[in-house]
């Protein structure tokens, strides 16, 4: 299971969540190609090691684990891994 970032996170991308992550698998992140004006964060599921550092530091209530995801935003889950398959 991985942590998926949902649309409260549209167009804030506020990145403590990014300081927080131990492996650093939450991007964009500052020298990313999407860079700080990304339109979103996603969270690499295969980088991610499940440890739940972000969740609780998302401003806006974003992140979740995958089964935990609200019904409104499941299709977040697809994005999230769709955004890796570039």
């Amino acid at each position: 299971m991985t942590y998926i970032i949902c649309e409260p996170c549209i167009g804030v991308c506020d990145k403590a969540c990014v300081e927080e992550c131990p492996v650093d698998c939450i991007q964009p992140r500052d020298g990313h190609p999407e860079g700080k004006e990304g339109k979103q964060l996603y969270i690499d599921p295969d980088t991610c090691i499940d440890c739940g550092a972000c969740e609780p530091v998302c401003p806006v209530t974003a992140i979740f684990p995958e089964a935990d995801v609200p019904e409104e935003w499941q299709k977040y889950i697809e994005i999230n891994a769709a955004h890796f398959q570039k």
